[in-house]
């Protein structure tokens, strides 16, 4: 478990612009270690500025897109195309601007395809796919991601792990199909808390004042089952990427005054 360290920027575009400079560094250092990198994609208000703010900068051309795998943290349980889908948005973002590799691409299953609907089929699919990426050196069923992002819900939930529902307290499975969420569409698909922490690094982004009460409660000790954020941590680090307003109730001592 790696202790929180926070990041806090002047507004959500210099936020987003910095989180996407670090996110090519991060990628371009895995290529040059490893030859190939791994990242786990958020949706949400703040995962698609990112990876807009990624497309829009020069320096995304030092990345190899074709040796980039990416995975993602949740999904809307909708048809293919679907607006509201996470992919869908990230491909209006980013995706369909630049070279990847279609087979590194890993999409959560949409509802109308291979599992007739049925949320819970299409999470131990997609579990399957990520045993099958996982190699000896990983130690587990889940590849061990580069960087994992995560966008924090003003109720502090993570992916589509939310406070008290069943998903969040599962120690098991690494992917899950959720019923009855809070906020729409209800069914969804998601990692858990164990699948988030064999990422290397976790980078929670909140931004707006309507995130800073769920930063407070989830950097103030409380557990993940009331709080899953304070529940998704990385194995080397975890970064909390905020603006302002996000970090605007907590005490200036959990983070220095030059990153504000």
């Amino acid at each position: 478990m790696s202790a929180p360290q926070l990041v806090v920027h002047r507004d959500k575009e210099l936020m987003a612009q910095a989180a996407a400079a670090r996110l090519i560094t991060r990628i371009v250092d895995a290529q040059a270690a490893r030859g190939h990198a791994s990242v786990v994609l958020t949706g949400g208000r703040n995962g698609n500025g990112l990876l807009a703010a990624l497309a829009g900068s020069p320096a995304r051309d030092a990345i190899d897109w074709s040796r980039l795998d990416l995975w993602w943290g949740d999904e809307r349980f909708l048809p293919e195309g679907d607006p509201e889908r996470n992919v869908t948005q990230a491909r209006e973002a980013l995706l369909d601007k630049v070279a990847l590799d279609p087979s590194r691409v890993h999409a959560m299953p949409a509802s109308d395809g291979p599992y007739a609907g049925d949320a819970d089929a299409a999470a131990a699919g997609y579990a399957a796919e990520l045993a099958a990426a996982a190699g000896p050196e990983d130690h587990g069923p889940v590849p061990t991601f580069d960087v994992l992002m995560l966008g924090v819900g003003p109720d502090t939930h993570v992916a589509s792990l939310f406070p008290e529902l069943p998903a969040v307290r599962e120690t098991e499975r690494t992917v899950v199909g959720v019923h009855g969420a809070p906020k729409p569409p209800p069914t969804r698909v998601s990692l858990t808390l164990p699948a988030i922490r064999a990422a290397r690094e976790v980078w929670l982004l909140a931004a707006g004042e309507d995130k800073a009460e769920a930063a407070e409660i989830a950097l103030s000790g409380a557990g993940e089952i009331q709080a899953p954020a304070a529940g998704a941590y990385g194995r080397s680090r975890t970064l909390w990427l905020l603006d302002a307003a996000a970090a605007s109730k907590l005490p200036r001592a959990l983070y220095p005054p030059a990153s504000a």
